[in-house]
């Protein structure tokens, strides 16, 4: 089974910059869309990036396009999640999740949590003001 471990969550004031990494672990996730969510306290848990197993299609929310940028390696089974000029209202925790509908198309992801078949434990991602 898939499994996959978060990290580079942290403390930060507002306009600095992060780097999340989910490596995943058991089967390669090569064929697989992914994705990053967060969810900050008393919210619901909002999509935030997502990218096809291609790496040529991807996906931000409005409140993090132009701020945020996703990739992968699959050779190294791992995707990542840069955050530069990150404000307060970023604080949330920050889960990354693998979609087995990208099988069937590279250029395919979903933002819909419901659609991802694994997840990752969370990173505490805060920045103070």
């Amino acid at each position: 089974q898939v499994q996959m471990v978060e990290s580079g969550g942290g403390l930060v004031q507002a306009g600095g910059s992060l780097r999340l990494s989910c490596a995943a672990s058991g089967r390669t996730l090569s064929t697989y869309a992914m994705g990053w969510f967060r969810q900050a306290p008393g919210k619901e848990r909002e999509v935030v990036s997502a990218i096809s197993w291609s790496g040529g299609t991807t996906y931000y929310s409005d409140s993090v396009k132009g701020r945020f940028t996703i990739s992968r390696d699959n050779a190294k089974n791992t995707v990542y999640l840069q955050m530069n000029s990150l404000k307060p209202e970023d604080t949330a925790v920050y889960y990354c999740a693998a979609d087995r509908g990208g099988f069937y198309s590279g250029s395919y992801y979903s933002i819909h949590e419901n659609e991802y078949d694994y997840w990752g434990q969370g990173t505490q991602v805060t920045v103070s003001s």
